[in-house]
C-alpha cells in the first residue's frame, strides 16, 4: 500500500505525539513555520536532502540532512513542504516513517504581510501560491497543474557557459524561438487547471528584440499570471519597456555572475526606479549535467535517476512543444537525440486529446525515453544513487566556441 500525506494537519498535529519535523527547506519555509506557530503547532526540526542547505539556521533551528533524521528524530510527524509531496513521502517511508502531512490547510489562511520574511512579500506570496496549488493537485488527481512553465524565446545567449544545464553551449546557429509562442501558451492555458509561474527564458531572453512584447502578451492573456523574466544581468532595459510593465504581474529573476553580469547594477536600479519586483541571487555552484550521451541504463536505473532529478518538473515550452525539463527540450531542438513522441506534447495541435496528453506528461512517475541521454541532475550529487556527472561545479565558466557533440 502506498503511504499518503494527510490534509488535516491542524487537528492532528496539536495532539500529543512524536515531534513535528518539516521535510524540504523550500523558499516558503519561513511561512510554513510561521503558519504552524499561528495554528499552535510546535516545529522541532528541519531536514533536507540537499547538502548546501544543511547546517543553515532557520527560525533558530539547524537544518539536518534527511539521512540524519532517524538519529535525531527516530520517530516524527512530518510536514512535507516540497511541491512534489509524494516523492518525500516515499523517501521517508523507506526510512521507517509513516505519519505525513501537507501544509495546505495552514497555508490557505496564512497572511504573509503579518510576518517578516527574508524574501520580499510579493515573492513569498507567489511561492505560497505555488505550494498551495501543487498540494491541491496532490489531493485531487484529476487536476493538471504546472508549478512553473519555462517559455524559451531564444537560444541566443550573451554568455558562453561551457556547462550550461540548458545546453546553450552546443548551439552553433542559435535562433529566436518565439514563432507562435503566444498561441502555444494560450492552448496550454486552456487545457490545464493552472500554471503558477511563467518564466521567460533563453539563452538570454533580452537578446530577442521582441522579448517585452512576448512578456506583455503572456501577461495580457490573464492578469493573474505571475511572470518572471530570467536574466543574467548583462543587458540593461530601457525605461519605455519597463513602463509597459506597469500594473502587470511581471517580475525579474536576476542571476549574478559577478563581473560577467556587467550591467546588473544598472538593471537593478532601473527596476527599483519603476517599482518592479525582482529577485537577485548569486550563481553559486551548478550540478554538472550538460553532457548529451546514450547511457543504455536499465529501466530500473532510469527510474531511480528520474526520481532523484531536481529538474523533472521544470516544464519547458520550446518551438511549440511541451517537455518535462530543459535538457530534453534543448536536446530535441539541437536534434541531438532520436525523436520519440513519448518525450513531449505538441501543444500547437489543439485538439480534444491535448489535455489527456499534457496530463500524461505532467503525471509521469517513471521516466522519459530521453532520460537515458542525460547524466542526471540530482538534488544532491554526493548522495545520488544514479548519476554520471562530475558533481558540483563552479557556475558560469566560459568557453570561446560552441562545444561539439555526437548526435545519437
Amino acid at each position: 500500500m502506498i503511504n499518503k500525506a494527510k490534509y488535516n494537519c491542524i487537528k492532528e498535529l496539536n495532539k500529543e505525539g512524536a515531534p513535528v519535523v518539516i521535510a524540504a527547506v523550500t523558499q516558503e519555509i519561513e511561512a510554513i513555520i510561521n503558519a504552524c506557530t499561528q495554528n499552535g503547532i510546535k516545529v522541532e526540526g528541519l531536514c533536507d536532502s540537499e547538502t548546501r542547505k544543511v547546517n543553515k539556521k532557520i527560525k533558530g533551528m539547524e537544518v539536518i540532512h534527511t539521512t540524519s533524521l532517524p538519529k535525531k528524530f527516530p520517530k516524527a510527524r512530518v510536514i512535507v513542504a516540497y511541491h512534489n509531496i509524494q516523492e518525500i513521502v516515499d523517501q521517508l517511508t523507506s526510512m521507517g516513517y509513516e505519519d505525513f502531512y501537507s501544509p495546505l490547510e495552514i497555508l490557505k489562511n496564512y497572511d504573509p504581510s503579518k510576518y517578516e520574511h527574508n524574501l520580499s512579500q510579493s515573492y513569498i506570496k507567489n511561492k505560497i501560491l505555488i505550494s498551495v496549488k501543487s498540494h491541491e493537485a496532490y489531493f485531487d488527481e484529476s487536476l493538471v497543474h504546472l508549478r512553473s512553465l519555462d517559455i524559451v524565446i531564444t537560444t541566443k545567449c550573451s554568455m558562453k557557459c561551457e556547462s550550461c544545464a540548458n545546453l546553450m553551449q552546443y548551439y552553433t546557429s542559435p535562433q529566436n524561438t518565439d514563432d507562435k509562442i503566444l498561441t502555444a501558451v494560450d492552448n496550454l492555458n486552456k487545457n490545464v487547471d493552472g500554471i503558477s509561474e511563467f518564466r521567460i527564458i533563453g539563452g538570454e531572453p533580452l537578446i530577442n528584440k521582441n522579448w517585452h512584447k512576448i512578456t506583455n502578451g503572456v501577461a495580457e492573456q490573464d492578469s493573474n499570471h505571475k511572470i518572471f523574466v530570467y536574466t543574467n544581468g548583462t543587458i540593461p532595459v530601457k525605461d519605455d519597456v519597463l513602463k509597459s510593465f506597469h500594473g502587470k504581474n511581471i517580475n525579474f529573476y536576476i542571476t549574478d555572475y559577478g563581473k560577467l553580469s556587467r550591467n546588473i547594477d544598472r538593471l537593478e536600479q532601473s527596476l527599483k526606479n519603476h517599482k518592479i519586483n525582482y529577485y537577485r541571487r548569486p550563481a553559486g555552484n551548478w550540478v554538472d549535467c550538460s553532457s548529451i550521451r546514450k547511457h543504455n541504463r536499465s529501466p530500473k536505473d532510469n527510474a531511480i535517476m528520474f526520481k532523484e532529478c531536481c529538474a523533472k518538473q521544470f516544464y519547458t515550452l520550446l518551438s511549440g512543444k511541451l517537455y518535462t525539463c530543459p535538457f530534453i527540450s534543448n536536446a530535441y531542438e539541437l536534434k541531438a537525440i532520436p525523436n520519440n513522441p513519448m518525450d513531449y506534447v505538441d501543444v500547437l495541435e489543439n485538439n480534444e486529446n491535448l489535455r489527456k496528453k499534457i496530463k500524461r506528461l505532467v503525471k509521469m512517475e517513471k521516466f522519459f525515453p530521453a532520460c537515458d541521454f542525460c547524466d542526471g541532475r540530482p538534488y544532491d550529487p554526493t548522495t545520488a544513487k544514479v548519476y554520471d556527472g562530475k558533481g558540483l561545479i563552479v557556475a558560469g565558466k566560459q568557453t570561446q566556441n560552441p562545444i561539439s557533440f555526437k548526435k545519437n
